[in-house]
Formats: structure tokens, C-alpha cells, sequence
């Protein structure tokens, strides 16, 4: 297990997936991997990133579409792979918004490289920041959540104070509700790391949640434990513009 940064693989070919992994892992990176724009989706949806390796080629819906599309939604860091070393690929990669590229075939140390390069030019910018400026107030059963001033109100207009662990919980929650989350997916979105075996730390942040939000926290509505899946943010949570 490892604290390091979160790299998201997208490539059909499963040998390069299979070994941009095994050898980012050996260097302390956390890697997930997708096959097609399909299942690049999926894993954002589940998982929080730091930087996307994407290849170029892909079935479906190509890496220059998919770039495209992402960059539209995030600042999320990525670096383009191709089989095509050719100049005009290069431009037009970086022109969809790639923040590197690099030709196939590609020795895994220079990658790691551009990988660490890429990191340290775009460090700084968290997940809870990046949604702070998209959408820094949020709505819920008659609660208000300020996370530009890092404020929870109550119905009644009382503020709720919340520590830092409490916040970037109910902060992953109210940008995934209605959704369930496993305790691994809690802490990688919330803390930026994987789960240690028998670690139950966001057991215990979950119930400190509950005794500020729900009515009667040996009860819960709000936050629902889902047997054998995790937890669940039940509410309509609405972003006034």
C-alpha cells in the first residue's frame, strides 16, 4: 500500500497497461486502468486522480475526443501516448489540452519522468479546492454547505463547526449523492490515499459526521450504510447558481 499519487491508465493494449502499472506501482504510485473512454468514465466516477496517462488509439471514442472532454470538466493533469511519433499529432494533442506527450514505443523510465514533471507543474490544486471554485455551495435537507468558507448550517441558521476530516468527508458526499461508496473509495476521494487492511478510520469519521447532520445518528437517513458496499449520501443536494 502507498500514499503516492493516483494514475489512471487508458489504453486497449492490456501489455502496456499491465506494465506502465506493474512499474509504476514499484516506484509508489496507485494505478488504475481502463480500456476504452467507457471505462475511463467509470473509474473518474469512482475514483479520484492526480494525472491520466491516455493513449491516442482507442476504440471508440479516440484519445483526442476524450481530452477534449475531460479538459472541459477538470484540470485534471494528463499525458498523451501514441504509436504515431509524428509532429502534427504532438500539436494537436497538446492544442486538446494534453499537459505532455510521448511516443510509443517509450522507455518506462522516461515516462516516469514526464510523469513527474507533469506533478510538479500542476501540484498544488486539490480535489476539495477544485470543487470549492466549481460549485463552493451546496443544499440538502434543509442544510447549507459553504465549501468556499468551509461552513455547514443548520435548518434552524445555527453553524455546525466540522474538523478537517469531517468536512472533506461531507465534501465527497455531497458531490457523489446518491451513490454507494466504498470505504476504499471514501478515503482515496476524501484523504487521497488507499486503505490499509482492517482500516476503519472513515467508520469512525462517518459517525462523527452522523451526530451533527442526522436527527437521530443511531438512525441514520442521511447517510445510510450500505451492507457489504459502504455508505450511501441519501439527500437531493441542490448547488444554487
Amino acid at each position: 500500500m502507498t500514499d503516492g499519487p493516483h494514475i489512471l491508465v487508458v489504453d486497449d493494449d492490456r501489455e502496456i497497461r499491465d506494465l506502465v502499472a506493474r512499474y509504476l506501482r514499484q516506484h509508489g504510485y496507485r494505478v488504475q486502468s481502463a480500456a476504452d473512454g467507457v471505462q475511463m468514465r467509470r473509474e473518474l466516477a469512482d475514483w479520484s486522480f492526480d494525472l491520466v496517462i491516455l493513449d491516442l488509439m482507442l476504440p471508440g471514442e479516440d484519445g483526442l475526443t476524450l481530452c477534449r472532454r475531460l479538459r472541459a470538466d477538470s484540470n485534471l493533469p494528463v499525458i498523451m501516448l501514441t504509436a504515431m511519433g509524428e509532429e502534427t499529432d504532438r500539436i494537436i494533442g497538446l492544442e486538446m489540452g494534453a499537459d505532455d506527450y510521448i511516443a510509443k514505443p517509450f522507455n518506462p523510465r522516461e515516462l516516469l519522468a514526464r510523469i513527474k514533471a507533469v506533478l510538479r507543474r500542476t501540484s498544488g490544486v486539490s480535489g476539495a479546492e477544485k470543487a470549492d471554485a466549481d460549485a463552493p455551495i451546496h443544499q440538502f435537507s434543509g442544510w447549507t454547505f459553504n465549501m468556499a468558507s468551509r461552513e455547514l448550517t443548520s435548518p434552524q441558521g445555527v453553524l455546525t463547526p466540522l474538523s478537517a476530516g469531517e468536512f472533506d468527508l461531507l465534501s465527497t458526499f455531497v458531490t457523489h449523492p446518491r451513490r454507494v461508496l466504498s470505504r476504499e473509495q471514501l478515503l482515496d476521494m476524501s484523504r487521497g490515499r488507499e486503505a490499509l487492511p482492517f482500516d476503519r478510520s472513515i467508520d469512525v469519521q462517518v459517525s462523527r459526521l452522523r451526530r451533527k447532520i442526522e436527527a437521530d445518528p443511531a438512525s441514520p437517513v442521511l447517510i445510510t450504510t450500505v451492507r457489504g458496499g459502504g455508505y450511501m449520501f441519501t439527500p437531493e443536494v441542490k448547488t444554487p447558481k
